[in-house]
């Protein structure tokens, strides 16, 4: 019944509605095909709708909204997927619409359904348990949107059912989660014996020690992605985050991966929108996709390391010789009926989970964290975290053979790709990427860009830490957009590619402190303007 609850709630998600922020959330989101909240409370539902329903929204489970957030948003930006869709504008073209760049902080399906199941489960507990899983889930919802654009409203946001709140700056608000994470880190770790029903909990099935490891890996990646310019607050962050001593660390196995895999009708809904409109050709059975196709950056550098790891990410392209072949993002695009459906698919089905953070990923975290910034992490070297997270990827895939890629021997890669779609046009060939780390471990002057590229591989298709971590260290060196295929105007540069997305329009009709949050943008709300932390000092 539980289940059923929360599958109503999606089902009743329609297409993405982009709406003004003075909204009151808890008016937005009341569904009148669900039972009343009197009768959830009654019936003793409430706790389980509300958490599952704010869990179902940290990559949404409709399906329009994912593909905004995360297909054609979060997975471009950060090289995993490219555009095979008929639209006149998009995000990797660095043109597209605010119904498009806005859906994260504008959308009913993100920040007011989010906020509408928070405040429902405040009220129908005092539990400290569910309490601090929804502070852990509401960070894991907020920090894509804080990394979207910069400040956003959060310290206040919730007062009355009101969104339309005053902005934050990024330092408050990065400072802000993390000191909410380390709190919900150390209460669940207080009460990590206790258990949750199962049925109220579709990400760990009520454990709640592993709810505590995952609010200190989200209080490591977030202390990371401020490093650069909050240093001793990120330090003395990741530090209390992998203490086993006097809490519960981090991630240790594929065990602890925060996923999500409880969906409506269309099944998990990048996998949806990924192959929404494939190609209708006379005589011939799309095997690749739709709208989305696997990215030339991730299938070229895979090649390049001749990655075991490719039949699990990759359905075979249809260019004959290329069995791995990506399409490149920021070009001029085939049509889908032409070219598009040519190129590799993305290896995923209606089934598979939505992935919120891995252990290998954490693994890289410990590695960057020691050998690029000199923190202590016990329990090994940087050699030994960096090879961990290669091991642990392997083994999320299924995949054999990672001790014989950790040990390959090749160094100064060269990763170069050729669009078989237009390989005589001078105007959208690309310049190989070369002098990329091999994979063999080396404490050299490359370290941060081979721990980053290895971690890029293993987080395939979680796009937008892909996405934050290019733009605070600029690895993976991905390829630029081309001349026709950059349409800003100049606003953002075709090599290092978006750096966040504009406010919604509505921002600035109904929302009455803007001014201030675009003057934390140094007046510049563009798609150009670099985050706080992207930047590699304070300046």
């Amino acid at each position: 019944m539980i289940g059923n609850i929360l599958k109503k709630s999606i089902l009743a998600a329609a297409a993405v509605s982009i709406s003004a922020c003075t909204a009151n959330y808890l008016e937005i989101n009341s569904n009148p095909y669900e039972v009343s909240r009197d009768q959830m409370e009654a019936d003793g539902y409430g706790l389980s709708a509300a958490l599952n329903g704010m869990a179902g929204v940290v990559i949404s489970t409709e399906r329009n909204t994912a593909q905004f957030t995360d297909n054609l948003l979060g997975c471009t930006q950060g090289g995993y997927f490219g555009d095979t869709g008929s639209w006149a504008t998009t995000i990797s073209q660095f043109d597209a619409t605010d119904d498009w760049t806005g859906v994260l902080l504008a959308s009913d399906q993100v920040i007011p359904l989010f906020y509408s199941n928070y405040t429902d489960l405040k009220r129908i507990t005092d539990d400290p348990v569910p309490l601090a899983i929804a502070d852990v889930l509401k960070v894991a919802v907020m920090h894509r949107v804080a990394d979207t654009y910069g400040p956003i409203p959060y310290t206040q946001i919730g007062a009355d059912g009101q969104i339309a709140v005053p902005y934050d700056s990024e330092q408050t608000v990065y400072e802000t989660m993390i000191r909410e994470l380390g709190d919900a880190a150390t209460t669940l770790y207080e009460y990590s014996s206790s258990s949750l029903p199962a049925t109220a909990d579709y990400v760990y099935g009520g454990n709640v020690a592993k709810w505590a490891r995952f609010a200190n890996s989200l209080r490591m990646r977030l202390a990371m992605r401020i490093i650069n310019v909050d240093r001793d607050f990120a330090t003395e962050a990741i530090k209390a985050a992998v203490d086993t001593e006097n809490g519960a660390g981090v991630f240790v196995d594929n065990g602890d991966n925060a996923t999500f895999a409880v969906f409506a009708t269309y099944g998990n809904p990048m996998y949806s929108s990924a192959w929404y409109n494939p190609a209708q050709i006379s005589g011939h059975q799309c095997l690749t996709g739709g709208e989305s196709h696997a990215s030339a950056d991730i299938t070229s550098y895979m090649n390049a390391y001749n990655d075991p790891r490719r039949p699990a990410y990759f359905i075979d392209s249809e260019w004959p010789g290329q069995q791995y072949c990506g399409v490149r993002r920021g070009i001029q695009r085939p049509a889908i009926n032409e070219a598009g459906h040519k190129y590799s698919g993305i290896n995923f089905t209606a089934q598979s989970p939505l992935v919120w953070m891995n252990a290998a990923e954490v693994a890289f975290l410990k590695a960057e964290a020691e050998a690029v910034y000199g923190i202590d992490i016990p329990g090994g070297t940087a050699k030994d975290f960096y090879e961990k997270g290669i091991s642990l990827s392997f083994q999320q895939y299924g995949v054999t053979g990672a001790e014989s890629y950790i040990s390959s021997n090749v160094q100064n890669v060269t990763v170069s790709y050729t669009d078989p779609w237009t390989e005589d046009n001078e105007n959208t060939r690309v310049e190989p990427v070369s002098g990329v780390p091999g994979v063999m471990w080396q404490d050299d002057d490359k370290v941060q860009q081979r721990i980053i590229t290895q971690k890029w591989i293993a987080n395939w298709i979680i796009g937008h830490e892909a996405w934050s971590d290019y733009r605070r260290t600029g690895y993976p060196v991905l390829f630029p957009a081309s001349p026709e295929g950059n349409r800003s105007g100049g606003v953002v540069d075709s090599s290092r590619g978006a750096r966040r997305m504009p406010y919604p329009q509505a921002e600035y009709t109904n929302n009455p402190y803007m001014s201030d949050a675009v003057s934390m943008l140094r007046g510049q709300d563009t798609m150009g303007t670099d985050l706080w932390w992207a930047k590699k000092t304070n300046d």
